[in-house]
């Protein structure tokens, strides 16, 4: 075998634990995917990074001895893909798992759970109680995260293609459906709360959870070469979930640390 073919070996070969982390802690930090979607994770004015998913982030990295993480807004569609090809170190943004996902990456134990919500006009003068609903409504369209579950549970109902709109960001979501460009705009329950409370308007109500839709979690997501490195990432998340220190992260967000601790990764990548 000669040299090149053995380097191009050695580097596919998944990397240990130490490794991994030698080469974290030599960066100075975790390089983390994230969608600036409150309150799973938000990018401040000032540039800061905050949201439960990186605040957990956060904290186990220190704890295994990376001082920080640093973040780069993704659509959820390319976070996957962008992890693969070594733009992110990890995926925390909550990128809800489910088998094709737990097929492409590593997750760690569930951190943040939740379910799904339309934002709509007041009154809901469509009646959308479901996806199902708006795929049998002819005219109606849905804006939803390109890449998101929000997407695949719309297109799953039956909604046409192009009547499902990808829209980049809760803001511009919002913006669409005030404007009347979108007739509901589908998002986590939490992430829709947020962006009413944000908005304070009057002409604008939540219909949550949505009738038929699962509840979901997250977690953290590695590569698959990087399995040793969520592994110790895992004792520390188990760690700060028996302490009290995971529910004090996550739950001032108005995630529920009991729901992430009732269930595991291998229940929720065999859900179908």
């Amino acid at each position: 075998m000669g040299a090149a073919a053995l380097a191009a070996l050695v580097s596919s070969l998944p990397a240990t634990a130490d490794e991994a982390l030698d080469k974290l802690k030599a960066q100075g930090f975790a390089r983390i995917a994230i969608a600036n979607e409150p309150p799973f994770t938000a990018v401040k004015p000032d540039g800061t990074v905050s949201g439960a998913a990186p605040d957990v982030a956060r904290a186990v990295f220190k704890k295994l001895g990376v001082n920080d993480v640093v973040a780069s807004i993704s659509e959820y569609g390319a976070m996957i893909p962008g992890l693969q090809a070594g733009r992110h170190d990890v995926v925390t943004a909550g990128l809800f798992m489910k088998p094709e996902r737990c097929a492409a990456v590593a997750y760690s134990e569930p951190i943040l759970c939740d379910a799904e919500a339309f934002l709509v006009k007041k009154g809901n003068p469509k009646g959308f109680k479901s996806y199902a609903d708006i795929a049998k409504d002819a005219k109606a369209t849905i804006g939803a995260p390109g890449g998101g579950t929000e997407e695949r549970l719309a297109l799953q109902a039956g909604v046409p293609r192009e009547r499902v709109i990808v829209v980049p960001d809760g803001q511009s979501g919002l913006k669409m459906l005030q404007d009347g460009r979108i007739d509901t705009y589908s998002l986590p329950v939490l992430s829709i709360n947020d962006l009413v409370k944000k908005a304070n308007d009057p002409n604008l109500d939540v219909v949550a959870p949505v009738a038929g839709a699962p509840v979901y979690c997250d977690g953290a997501a590695f590569r698959k070469s990087d399995t040793a490195l969520r592994d110790e990432f895992d004792k520390v998340l188990a760690e700060m979930k028996k302490s009290g220190e995971f529910a004090k992260i996550i739950e001032p967000y108005g995630f529920s640390a009991q729901a992430a601790m009732s269930t595991t990764r291998d229940k929720l990548c065999a859900a179908k």
